[in-house]
């Protein structure tokens, strides 16, 4: 069956808040209004993502309403030398406290924890800020800037709208592995700083009702190659992508779309994972360079993920025919477990 591109502007929801209109689209033509939604407030699921990188340290800034569990997730990961801190704040039965944005496009998320900080806001150029104040990080050390991601001119994204078959789950998402960072984040006596051409990040943005249970694949990179800015997002799940998978290649912030992409891991942890396509036009190597595990269980409810980070490499098939060939761009690859 072939894809289902969406076109014009479309509900997620019907009137009696059950999921529709299943297919991908290249712009914000979705519209979702989380008020329709008449599954219980512990199935649903809300989350907000950025990856951002330098040559020599990458972030993961992550904020998950997961009904029975919320968190924020802050992670701070050294290229260079294989160090890593990370500093997750529970919320035990978030339930929606965070008052999450209903669209990727625009809203500001600001959370307070004591004297902490997190804030994400979405500019109306397309442009979004990151800013982060935590003055006991790791080790007694503070993580406090900024970075703004600019998007690239005319830049699409990759928004999907799939069931689950059966039971009313459906996981609307947009990814967007594209934006160029620029700005400084202070991490203890360590000045990072974030310049065009040599910072970029990856948004990744859920909303939707979860299944009992579920494993999730998901790849993401960006960067420059040659002349151009490129950037990937491919993963799978169990839900039904018949009509519109979750893979796509950008080229300066257009979508090369992709159909179904497998993940080939391998036994050993440090060993380089391969990715192939059953339409042959893409594969990729991901040699990874470290990993980091989480668990978190509350009640019936358990979560556990791992990440690794790493260098990407491969060629891919663009729309016209050509082919594009890109090495060692940086980048990250999960498996995560939910359970309830």
């Amino acid at each position: 069956m072939p894809e289902t591109e969406i076109t014009a502007p479309t509900k997620v929801l019907d009137e009696s808040g059950r999921p529709q209109n299943f297919g991908w689209a290249r712009s914000s033509l979705f519209d979702f209004d989380p008020a329709l939604l008449r599954a219980p407030q512990r199935n649903i699921s809300e989350s907000d993502r950025y990856i951002l990188f330098m040559p020599t340290h990458l972030f993961v800034f992550e904020i998950l309403d997961d009904g029975y569990l919320g968190y924020q997730l802050m992670s701070v990961v050294s290229l260079i030398d294989k160090i890593r801190s990370t500093r997750t704040l529970i919320t035990p039965f978030s339930l929606g406290s965070f008052d999450l944005p209903r669209n990727s496009d625009t809203g500001s998320i600001k959370l307070k924890h004591k004297s902490s900080l997190l804030n994400f806001a979405a500019m109306e150029s397309g442009a979004r800020i990151i800013k982060v104040d935590y003055p006991k990080f790791s080790h007694n050390r503070s993580l406090r800037g900024a970075v703004v991601l600019s998007p690239p001119l005319g830049a699409e994204s990759l928004y999907t709208n799939l069931p689950w078959r059966g039971g009313g789950a459906f996981a609307y998402s947009r990814r967007a592995p594209w934006f160029s960072a620029e700005g400084v984040i202070q991490f203890g006596a360590d000045e990072l700083i974030f310049t065009k051409g040599n910072g970029w990040g990856i948004f990744d943005w859920n909303r939707g009702v979860r299944p009992r249970s579920d494993i999730c694949f998901w790849a993401a990179g960006c960067g420059k190659a040659g002349e151009n800015q490129m950037g990937f997002s491919v993963g799978y799940n169990s839900a039904d992508a018949s009509l519109g998978t979750e893979n796509a290649f950008f080229l300066d912030g257009k979508i090369q779309k992709l159909d179904q992409v497998t993940f080939h891991i391998p036994a050993g942890r440090n060993a380089p994972w391969r990715f192939t396509s059953n339409d042959n036009r893409l594969e990729m190597t991901f040699s990874p360079h470290q990993e980091r595990d989480e668990n978190h269980q509350m009640f019936i409810y358990s979560l556990k993920r791992r990440q690794l980070f790493g260098k990407f490499s491969g060629r891919v098939i663009l729309n016209d025919g050509s082919e594009f060939k890109f090495q060692n761009i940086t980048g990250m690859a999960e498996r995560r477990k939910s359970r309830l």
